[in-house]
C-alpha cells in the first residue's frame, strides 16, 4: 500500500533508491493520465477537457524520460 511505497525509498541507498524513485514516479504519472483519460470520456468542460490534454501528453513525455533512465 502507500505506506509501504513511502517506506521503501529510505531503506534503499544509490541506484536502488534512483531505480525505486523512477518506478513509483512512472506509476504516480501514469494514474494521471488515467484521471485525464477519465475526465476527456466522461467530463463536459472543454476548458478541463483540454487541459486533460495537455496533461496526458506531459505525462506521456515524462513517463517516456523517466523509463530511459531506468
Amino acid at each position: 500500500g502507500p505506506a509501504a511505497q513511502l517506506a521503501a525509498p529510505r531503506a534503499a541507498r544509490g541506484k536502488a533508491f534512483d531505480t525505486l524513485f523512477l518506478t513509483l514516479m512512472i506509476t504516480h504519472h501514469e494514474g494521471a493520465r488515467t484521471m485525464a483519460a477519465d475526465v476527456k470520456a466522461q467530463g463536459n468542460n472543454v476548458r478541463v477537457e483540454e487541459m486533460a490534454d495537455d496533461v496526458i501528453a506531459q505525462q506521456t513525455s515524462e513517463i517516456t524520460r523517466m523509463n530511459g533512465m531506468r
